[in-house]
């Protein structure tokens, strides 16, 4: 018989492995020798050893979840409770208990993180709710709608909550963004509409004041000369494509009319030099307010300088067109300054020639590869008729792209 500190083998070739609760039989042994056998479970069980010690190891230093960790321990702990091994079991098991107190504090850590980890994001989305909710009643159409989609992205990369709080967040978020978007809308569609009204208004004006041109009523058909470019002033802007054009059959009307009359009334003539260099006076005073970098204040000076300007009466007919010129030279300047304040706020219509640019570029990027694919065959007719198709998109390119830097880039 052979033995240990930890086992023995009797005569039978059975051996034994000594325990809190006493010899547990190991298995039977009828190859070699006795200090053989108690080798080969000693050797068993150091293999134990290691397995433990690299599960603890994974406990202690990697991302292992606790469930895997448990089937782990679990399987070790039956190898150890079979008795299959030659050592200190005792110890094993012990290690074996200490890791399930490590794997259910790690557990524990983990939930506690998921807990905090959850409590931010609901909190961040919350946060980004309340902004969301604020930036809905914003007038601020370019800046809140940058904003908005920003907030969207940040959304996207926060972590989910429960369903129920996930979705109640995301109703009032994106009843926020609706809101927004709705209100911004009817803002555009409003300034559309005022524009087409502005746009009706003045064509009845325009009429009118054609209709008046051929009067020798001079007196009362100035009189309502006046109340007509009052009439002009309120009725705002109408489109772009349409003022100018309106514009010069209302001043054009209005100036057969005066030349008529101050051929009439030629000995006026040195009352309207000196208007003539009053009014030099007024345009190289509007003229100082270019360019216009202070949106507000320019038309506000502009609106003043206009007043005294119509309150000085008329000019010399010769000098009218240059110093009129003038005048609706630093108005156009102002106007296009306004235009361009809209068009700043017009995501759509930057949108629309955005694509439009990105449209023609493809059209001609493909048009350059049709070209070199033909020359490249020797199809000189062919790329010469590409060529041709070529330089007329990239003209209209060239407009778009023009279009598009109105829009600032």
């Amino acid at each position: 018989m052979s033995s240990d500190p930890w086992g023995r083998v009797d005569e039978t070739g059975t051996v034994y492995v000594r325990t809190a609760d006493g010899e547990q039989v190991v298995g039977s042994w009828q190859a070699g020798t006795p200090e053989e056998a108690l080798a080969y479970f000693e050797r068993k069980y150091e293999g134990l050893v290691v397995e433990i010690g690299l599960l603890e190891r994974r406990v202690r230093t990697t991302d292992l979840s606790a469930k895997d960790a448990q089937i782990a321990i679990d399987h070790l702990r039956q190898q150890v409770d079979e008795h299959h091994a030659v050592g200190d079991l005792e110890a094993l098991k012990k290690r074996l208990d200490a890791l399930v107190s490590a794997v259910e504090s790690r557990r524990e850590e983990r939930r506690a993180a998921k807990a905090r980890q959850t409590d931010e994001a609901r909190e961040a989305k919350e946060k980004l709710v309340v902004e969301a909710e604020e930036l809905a009643a914003s007038e601020q159409w370019r800046a809140a709608g940058e904003r908005l989609r920003a907030l969207v992205d940040t959304w996207k990369g926060l972590p989910r909550l429960d369903r129920k709080t996930d979705d109640e967040l995301w109703h009032r978020f994106s009843h926020a963004r609706s809101a927004f978007s709705k209100r911004r809308k009817a803002h555009f569609a409003t300034l559309d509409a005022q524009r087409e009204d502005a746009r009706k208004a003045k064509e009845k004006l325009v009429a009118e004041a054609e209709s008046l041109s051929g009067s020798t009523d001079w007196g009362t058909t100035a009189a309502r000369y006046r109340e007509l470019m009052q009439d002009w002033k309120a009725a705002g802007r109408a489109q772009r494509e349409h003022e100018d054009d309106l514009w010069n059959r209302f001043r054009g009307a209005q100036d057969v009319f005066f030349q008529a009359r101050s051929e009439v009334f030629a000995e006026r003539d040195a009352e309207q030099r000196e208007n003539l260099t009053r009014k030099e006076e007024l345009a190289a005073e509007a003229e100082k307010l270019l360019p216009v970098t202070e949106l507000k204040t320019a038309r506000a000076a502009f609106r003043g300088i206009n007043e005294r300007w119509e309150a000085i009466g008329h000019v010399p007919r010769d000098a009218r067109p240059k110093i009129e010129g003038r005048m609706h030279a630093v108005e156009r300047a102002i106007q296009e300054a306004e235009e361009a304040e809209w068009r700043r706020t017009n995501p759509e219509a930057r949108a629309r020639a955005a694509g439009l640019t990105g449209q023609l570029q493809d059209a001609v990027d493909k048009l350059q590869k049709q070209i070199d694919t033909a020359r490249a065959a020797g199809n000189s007719a062919k790329a010469d008729k590409l060529g041709r198709e070529l330089e007329g998109r990239k003209a209209l390119l060239d407009q778009a792209l023009k279009g598009l830097e109105e829009f600032g880039g």
